[in-house]
């Protein structure tokens, strides 16, 4: 019988540095994130070395070298400047509404299709409310900006045929801007969140349910004694999350809608910071704006980790 010994093609280390040691069995995994690595370099940390012109009055032809150094000028202006606070103030308003409907609407529709038993209407109702967050918001800017328009819009038309309504300038009119860009927001994205809260709900022990109809309790006495409790933790984590995001209130959707007419009442950081370093050439201050920002979001990032870890035993390593 030929016993033949397959020598491996690498050699095991038998000693070293534990981490030579760990590294040996993982290699072809940090190979293949090595491309990841290399793109999140290039476009995410490499572009972080132009924040220096935050702290300068940057002339383009001058560049980085020659421009004139002026410290903290920049972040003092933002917040003497009206149109900056306006912005500010904007942007947490905005983003505040979303995040507590984008909380409401999932949990609430999770609750009333959870009490659906015909699995075939199940599924189409979720894939229907499903679909709209895989559309784009320039797509959606445009169907919006029709249906809306107070000329002709099937919204308008719809409102003054039936309810004797005058037309309404959805996009034009500040309080009408914020009322749009929230209910829009909800409808594009709140069946994505409801299957959260829809796995949630699947993972609930049903003999909690049995024990509570012997006990002869109603199906609203078992979705506040023991759905609405079950569903807390997910909540908790998701909106912790969020409130990460409280400076971010959605730079497509603001800015395929919105117009000079509502800039008062509908303009966000990141809109404020386009036209203000793109189109106005304000380079500085729009780069100051937005490090205020990351540096803002960074700090809640830090905090809303640390709450979900504290309340709702969530981490991410």
């Amino acid at each position: 019988m030929n016993m033949t010994t397959h020598p491996e093609a690498t050699p095991r280390p038998a000693g070293g540095p534990p981490l030579l040691r760990r590294f040996y069995k993982t290699w072809a995994f940090h190979l293949m994130l090595l491309p990841g690595v290399i793109l999140a370099f290039l476009f995410h940390y490499l572009p972080m070395f132009g924040v220096i012109i935050a702290f300068q009055d940057y002339k383009p032809y001058l560049g980085i070298t020659g421009s004139e150094w002026v410290g903290l000028k920049h972040f003092t202006a933002i917040f003497e400047r009206i149109d900056s606070l306006q912005v500010i103030w904007n942007t947490l308003l905005i983003a505040s509404l979303k995040i507590v409907f984008m909380i409401v609407v999932p949990v609430v529709f999770a609750l009333l299709l959870n009490e659906v038993r015909k699995m075939a209407f199940k599924r189409v109702v979720q894939t229907l409310v499903y679909l709209p967050h895989f559309l784009s918001w320039v797509i959606l800017g445009a169907i919006l900006t029709d249906l809306l328009s107070p000329e002709g819009g099937l919204v308008n038309r719809v409102l003054q045929s039936w309810f004797g309504l005058p037309p309404i300038f959805f996009l034009g009119d500040g309080n009408w801007f914020r009322f749009t860009v929230v209910t829009s927001e909800i409808w594009k994205e709140f069946g994505f969140s409801t299957i959260i809260y829809l796995a949630a709900l699947a993972g609930i022990n049903p003999d909690l349910y049995e024990a509570a109809e012997v006990d002869g309790a109603s199906r609203w006495q078992q979705t506040f004694h023991i759905t609405i409790p079950s569903l807390i933790p997910i909540m908790t984590v998701c909106a912790t999350l969020s409130l990460s995001s409280i400076l971010s209130a959605g730079f497509d959707q603001i800015y395929n809608l919105y117009n000079p007419l509502v800039y008062d009442k509908g303009d966000i950081i990141d809109t404020y910071v386009y036209r203000v370093g793109i189109l106005s050439q304000k380079l500085s201050f729009a780069t100051a704006i937005g490090l205020f920002k990351s540096i803002v979001s960074c700090i809640l990032i830090l905090s809303v980790y640390r709450i979900a870890l504290k309340t709702a035993n969530y981490r991410i390593f």
